[in-house]
């Protein structure tokens, strides 16, 4: 049984991993929003592309009102929070359960 605790520990190790390496990846985005970026950029146009399908969907969901400020990174930035908090402990926590 210390194969599945093994497994289920290097999912939760990856889950994490990426998670954070996304986390990172919608807060370079958000710093480079506050400039002017050459839309022509690949970096730019690799951020946009990585981060708007999940971005947008916030934004459906959350009306920004008269606010002016685009708060769906915080947001996305949380709930990839509680994902880490949540998800990954508990897996972690169920592959001790089968070493």
């Amino acid at each position: 049984m210390f194969i599945i605790g093994n497994f289920i520990a290097a999912v939760a190790r990856i889950i994490d991993v990426g998670l954070t390496i996304y986390m990172w990846i919608i807060i370079i985005r958000a710093l480079i929003s506050w400039v002017n970026p050459d839309p022509y950029n690949p970096v730019v146009r690799f951020l946009y592309r990585a981060t708007e399908p999940v971005l947008q969907y916030v934004r459906r969901w959350i009306p920004i009102g008269g606010i002016g400020i685009d708060i769906s990174p915080v947001i996305v930035i949380l709930v990839i929070i509680f994902i880490q908090s949540f998800l990954v402990k508990s897996l972690l926590q169920l592959a001790l359960y089968f070493k």
